[in-house]
């Protein structure tokens, strides 16, 4: 299977000053794509495809042609994610912003890797010679065959490195299956039809969200009374791209955990099928949203949902549990024993026909129900409920 590593190198002052110079000029591909793109729609009323962007980038560039490549096929990926959104009634734009740095990929043929770490990155052929190719060495490189590295940039210049693990993916076999209802408070509520329930907090998260908020806001406060391109308010700028930069890192590895323990419930249960409900859209337009008041929409807006149905989707496909998305609405109101719809404003789904339950385990039941149903049926069983969080 394919997975990726973050790997710290070194290299000699030239050579770094080298890499920055490819990031600058994967920038200037960049911007050229956006230019062709333009023309081409004026000139010809249709977007220029995949062969005609490649021809008209071909060796213009200081780069390796694999290079140049992969950027144009950024824009290309770009733009389709785009017109998809359009479609679907997002609010989207094409690519269109220019940049400054791009981060520069060398695929299978661009780079040769070394038993001791040293790593050969190609620069290609120009004016007819063979460029001398930028040399980095990294020690903690991933195990298995790397198929492309990527040179980017977070307080400081890093290799993206995907490699090929050698693991298969195991065969699909039938098993139980399990409803999950993605929440803010509790991160993963799940429910197996077997009784086994499962809930983990989502309060590592949150705090986290928190004092990222806490600290740029603060830094933001003081950096407004500052004169713009000051060197004071450039270094509240320096202290603002930290903050976002760590609790991105603390962030990921607080949902990698929080799926890792969701995948290690599902193999204990022996779970083929997880049915996840459809939340996409509710962080959307929540400044516009009347009765959400700040927090709640500072709430939303922080939910990292998208993130933690990607995790789960990679982590859950090498062990053959298949991952369906399913529409959620009313599943958290509807009492699946007398079909009453009612809000819930506590931890607990109390209804007057007398069926009681945890919110979030009631809303994985019901997510369980309608995948497998197609109605909201109640599951006869006793909940065997066990709460997790993460360190």
């Amino acid at each position: 299977m394919l997975r990726g590593q973050k790997v710290a190198f070194r290299a000699s002052k030239a050579d770094l000053e080298r890499l920055q110079a490819c990031n600058r000029e994967s920038a200037r591909v960049w911007n050229e794509c956006l230019r062709l793109a333009k023309e081409h729609f004026l000139q010809h009323g249709r977007w220029i495809s995949k062969s005609e962007l490649q021809k008209q980038t071909k060796r213009k560039f200081h780069l390796h042609s694999q290079s140049i490549q992969a950027v144009c096929h950024q824009y290309l990926f770009a733009r389709q994610a785009a017109h998809h959104a359009i479609q679907q009634g997002h609010v989207a734009r094409y690519p269109y912003k220019k940049k400054k740095y791009f981060p520069t990929k060398w695929a299978k043929n661009g780079f040769k890797v070394y038993e001791n770490g040293k790593i050969e990155l190609s620069m290609g052929i120009h004016h007819g010679k063979r460029e001398k190719p930028i040399v980095v060495y990294a020690s903690h490189l991933p195990k298995g065959t790397i198929k492309e590295i990527e040179c980017c940039w977070d307080q400081g210049l890093y290799l993206a490195v995907t490699y090929e693990d050698g693991q298969k993916e195991k065969a699909y076999k039938p098993g139980k299956t399990v409803g999950v209802d993605l929440g803010e408070v509790h991160t993963i509520g799940a429910f197996c039809e077997n009784g086994q329930a499962l809930l983990i907090t989502g309060r590592k998260i949150r705090s986290l969200h928190r004092l990222r908020n806490k600290k740029l806001a603060e830094i933001q406060r003081r950096q407004s009374k500052c004169q713009k391109g000051s060197r004071r308010w450039k270094k509240y700028e320096r202290a603002k791209r930290y903050v976002l930069s760590k609790s991105e890192r603390q962030l990921r590895d607080a949902l990698h955990k929080t799926t890792k323990q969701f995948i290690d419930w599902c193999l204990k249960q022996s779970v083929s099928d997880v049915y996840i409900g459809n939340v996409e859209g509710v962080e959307r337009n929540t400044r516009k949203k009347k009765r959400t008041s700040r927090k709640q929409a500072q709430k939303l807006s922080n939910w990292s949902f998208g993130k933690v149905k990607k995790y789960l989707a990679y982590k859950l496909a090498p062990h053959g549990i298949r991952l369906h998305e399913i529409e959620e609405s009313y599943t958290s109101q509807t009492c699946p024993v007398c079909q009453k719809r009612q809000k819930v404003s506590s931890r607990l789904f109390v209804c007057r026909c007398g069926y009681e339950e945890h919110r979030d385990v009631h809303g994985a039941r019901n997510i369980l129900s309608k995948a497998l149903h197609g109605t909201f049926v109640h599951w006869n069983v006793q909940t065997k409920l066990t709460y997790l969080r993460i360190a």
